[in-house]
Formats: structure tokens, C-alpha cells, sequence
């Protein structure tokens, strides 16, 4: 079993368990996910294709669907348990949203064409090993002119947070602006502050 398998399987297993309480509990650390979509808006006025990569429990996709009533969405998770919990959001936009269970570890893009915008919510800070080759996979599935939009975990200068933060599977090293920084052109590029300075995040959106 490879290195990226194991870390898959280990995130199956935990999300096992966090599933039953997520949105109860995310929402005091994973900050700029609404503000993501509403910058996002900003930038992308009429998508038609979108792709979530790391889903979770579907509050982006509902959100997604808001901002853009004339969108098909796709969810991608590798967690079933997660994706579960997205499938009783995402009832009233059954219609335009599809649901997909396996990591991203190759090209969604398929008959239907390219996206116009992806995006990737407290996921990559979790893909150890690997978030790299998933920001390098999106170039092949967003369409030219295409965006992705990013928020996750950026760094923290404490070492005991970033070791805690470890157990829980987060890295949380500078790793994920770097290479964005290095794939795609910019558009918006915020750091944000979580509890004063105990840790940072990062918003970026980018072609």
C-alpha cells in the first residue's frame, strides 16, 4: 500500500467517526468558507460546471447552488460516511448536483466538458501525501480561463498547535500557498488570522 492509499484510509476512518458531529463543530476552525463562495461570485458570474474536491457533509454545495442557480455541481469525497450526511443537504438541488465517492487522484472531467471552477475547502491541508498532485490534477480538469478557489489551513509559529493540529491530520507548513502560488496566476490572495494569531488561513482564487 502506498504512502497517499494509507493516508486515504486513515481519513476514511476518521471521518467515520467525525461525520455524526462535523457541521457541529467546524464551524468555531474552518474559517472563510462562506466568504469563499461570495468572493468567488465575484470573480466567476455565470459558471456552468462546478467541481467540489473534498465535499464533506455537502454545506458548500448547497451554498454553491445558491450562488449559482444555473450550475451543475459535482461533489467529490472519499469518505461514504461524509457523503452520506451531503445527501440529505443536497435533496431540494438533486437535480443539479451529482455526488461522486473516491479520492482525487485523476481527471472528473468526462462527455459533459471541462469546469469552469473548482473548489477546495479545508481539504488539501489533509491530503498528506498528495495535495500537490491534486492542485496539479485541477489544471487538467478546469477548461482555459477556468478558476480555482481555495481555503484552508495556511501555518501557525506554535509548535505545539502545529503538532496537535497533526494528530488530527492537518499540515499546516505554508505547503499548500506555495504551490498554488506556483500553478496558477492569482486573483485573490488573503491570509487570514484564527484566534488572534494562533494559526493563519489562506483564501485564494486563482486561473
Amino acid at each position: 500500500m502506498s504512502d497517499a492509499d494509507r493516508n486515504a484510509s486513515s481519513l476514511r476512518g476518521y471521518y467515520r467517526w467525525h461525520a455524526k458531529f462535523y457541521d457541529a463543530t467546524r464551524w468555531a476552525f474552518l474559517f472563510g468558507r462562506r466568504g469563499l463562495i461570495a468572493t468567488v461570485a465575484d470573480q466567476v458570474k455565470t459558471p456552468t460546471r462546478i467541481l467540489e474536491i473534498g465535499c464533506g457533509t455537502g454545506k458548500n454545495l448547497v451554498a454553491l447552488a445558491e450562488a449559482f442557480p444555473g450550475a451543475k455541481i459535482t461533489g467529490l469525497d472519499l469518505s461514504s460516511d461524509m457523503l452520506d450526511c451531503a445527501r440529505a443537504k443536497i435533496a431540494p438541488f438533486a437535480d443539479r448536483i451529482d455526488l461522486l465517492h473516491r479520492p482525487y487522484n485523476g481527471p472528473v472531467a468526462g462527455e459533459d466538458g471541462k469546469f469552469d471552477l473548482i473548489v477546495i475547502s479545508y481539504a488539501l491541508s489533509m491530503i498528506n501525501p498528495g495535495f500537490d498532485e491534486v492542485i496539479r490534477l485541477c489544471r487538467g480538469d478546469l477548461r482555459e480561463g477556468g478558476v480555482i478557489a481555495v481555503v484552508d489551513f495556511h501555518e501557525t509559529r506554535w509548535t505545539w498547535f502545529r503538532k496537535w493540529m497533526g494528530v488530527n491530520h492537518v499540515r499546516m507548513e505554508g505547503q499548500i500557498l506555495a504551490q498554488l502560488d506556483a500553478g496558477y496566476e492569482a486573483v485573490v490572495r488573503q491570509i487570514g488570522r484564527g484566534y488572534g494569531d494562533l494559526w493563519r488561513y489562506v483564501t485564494f482564487v486563482g486561473r
